[in-house]
């Protein structure tokens, strides 16, 4: 990795020469071969309260809700249980995503977590954090999603027997290519095709949950009773409860994607907590209630054993229009898919931003204004994902990671208090919250420990691989000469390929401040190295 952009210091810094949390990493804009002039291109500012909803909404919701919510209930022995689950992690969720509005506003930068806890925590830590999602986390991701689609597209030609593994991953891989050149061609594109497919799937989930209620008016609601909800198929086990909230708590995923993108979002001060406060409890209503209208039609036993539930479900119900169900699926995937790319393309070209990526993929187009190096990256690492047949181990592995970083970012919003009690916060949440939250992470996390021992041993293995690569790449400033010269000729090779920029940050991340006084709201953050 070559050298990052330098930052700057604060007029009044720490000892270590810091900056002001929500003060931007200065970026180097390059034109052409003259490096140092502004470029005067930059990320726009596209993103409005519905495609902000639509963002965070399309990437929770993608196939399991219509696929296997049989997780949640397979562990809770019961569906009264299983829906409390479902409430119970919806609110969970909503707790760390008032405590994720607070932090966004706080520091006003894209990234989500990455920059939250690179600035409170340092480069190490939110080097690993960028590594795993780099590494495993979002290609894989991607990929799996992407052959869900293909999956349910193919499935009708294959009605006797499954579609052929080379099929399903030629298409997935055709579906991550259109959706790549759409993120790649414009903002406005990608944001329209996440608003009119999440449109879609919410549009299914209610032909769900009103057939559901339909079937409650008929009087279909024998295991909605108390008396039959908590009747168990098998005894409760308190670890087993524990793992159901654990696969309830995966199924919210996502819900922080839109602090990914914080800096393309008109007034995001506004609607950045506003976008989160609406699709966190449409989420959880949806969830709940597509779980209500499966058991008005299917016994737990039938859930179980359905690999895809909604397909049951809408072949019971539908009769000839049951293939409404599968498409939905397949639409839901699709989105799901956009969602990702444009999400996670935004975290990688913060992590260039910031020098811990290749410099080339903190480029912007110079008339689209799109990270198009960042999307490119994205897309070869999904497709690489697609290539290995060990994708959905790897998820396993890393899913644990991937939690113990949302803990970590929650309690550095407490560290952030102590440390810097007078910096501006255009929201501030009682710090119960975050108290609530991380008191259910760490449940959660210590039982994963305790049942899952190995794989949570992987997966922090995985994680700790990026440290000598960040000793290496980042903080080893003094590299050879040949090194610098070869990684800066590939970049240059890179901008002429790509026709892209350095973007000028000058208005992105002005932070929605009074005037500092007496160097209040400087701290130390970590620098690149």
């Amino acid at each position: 990795m070559s050298e990052g952009p330098k930052k700057r210091s604060g007029s009044s810094s720490s000892s270590s020469g810091g900056r002001s949390l929500s003060e931007p990493a200065e970026s180097p804009s390059v034109t052409g071969k003259d490096e140092g002039e502004s470029s005067g291109v930059g990320l726009k500012k596209q993103i409005g309260l519905v495609s902000a909803c639509a963002i965070i909404i399309g990437n929770i919701i993608g196939s399991g809700i219509f696929v296997s919510p049989k997780g949640v209930l397979e562990n809770a022995s019961s569906v009264g249980v299983a829906l409390i689950v479902w409430v119970t992690t919806g609110l969970i969720t909503a707790v760390g995503a008032l405590c994720y509005a607070e932090l966004g506003v706080t520091i006003p930068k894209s990234g989500g977590d990455y920059s939250y806890v690179k600035d409170i925590f340092g480069g190490l830590a939110g080097f690993l954090r960028l590594w795993i999602a780099v590494l495993v986390i979002y290609p894989s991701n991607q990929a799996v999603i992407a052959l869900t689609f293909s999956n349910y597209i193919l499935q009708p030609l294959f009605p006797s027997c499954l579609p052929p593994d080379s099929s399903l991953r030629l298409l997935a891989a055709v579906c991550l290519l259109l959706l790549t050149w759409v993120n790649c061609h414009s903002v406005r594109w990608a944001t329209f095709v996440q608003d009119v497919f999440t449109t879609g799937k919410l549009l299914a989930l209610a032909l769900i949950i009103i057939m559901g209620i339909v079937q409650i008016c008929k009087g279909h609601y024998h295991w909605l009773e108390p008396v039959h909800a908590f009747e168990t198929f098998r005894d409760y086990d308190v670890g087993l409860i524990a793992l159901s909230f654990l696969q309830g708590s995966f199924a919210y995923g996502g819900w922080n994607f839109l602090n990914y993108v914080t800096e393309e979002l008109v007034d995001p001060y506004r609607n950045l907590p506003r976008a989160i406060f609406i699709s966190i409890p449409v989420v959880t209503f949806v969830y709940v209630f597509a779980n209500v209208a499966y058991v008005t039609t299917l016994s737990p036993q039938e859930l179980l054993a359905s690999n895809a539930v909604a397909v049951t479900f809408g072949e019971k119900l539908l009769g000839v229009m049951s293939w409404i169900m599968p498409i939905s699926v397949a639409l839901s995937t699709f989105g799901g898919v956009n969602g990702s790319l444009f999400t996670s393309s935004r975290l990688f070209f913060v992590g260039a931003r910031e020098g811990h990526l290749p410099r080339v993929l903190a480029m912007i187009h110079v008339t689209r204004c799109t990270p198009i190096p960042a999307l490119l990256f994205t897309l070869i690492t999904s497709l690489l994902m697609l290539c290995t047949s060990d994708i959905y181990t790897l998820i396993n592995y890393v899913g644990f990671i991937n939690y113990l970083f949302y803990g970590v970012t929650v309690a550095g919003q407490i560290v952030l208090r102590y440390k810097q009690p007078d910096l501006y916060r255009p929201i501030k949440v009682s710090l119960v919250w975050p108290v609530i939250y991380l008191l259910f992470w760490a449940f959660l996390l210590v039982f994963s420990l305790y049942s899952e021992p190995v794989v949570c041993g992987v997966g922090l293995a995985i994680m700790m691989t990026g440290v000598p690569v960040y000793y290496l790449g980042v903080h080893w400033e003094k590299k050879p000469q040949c090194f610098n010269i070869t990684i800066g000729k590939m970049t240059h090779l890179c901008q002429k390929l790509c026709s892209v920029v350095y973007p000028d940050m000058g208005g992105n991340l002005e932070p929605h401040s009074p005037p500092k006084e007496d160097g209040v709201g400087e701290m130390d953050a970590a620098s690149h190295g």
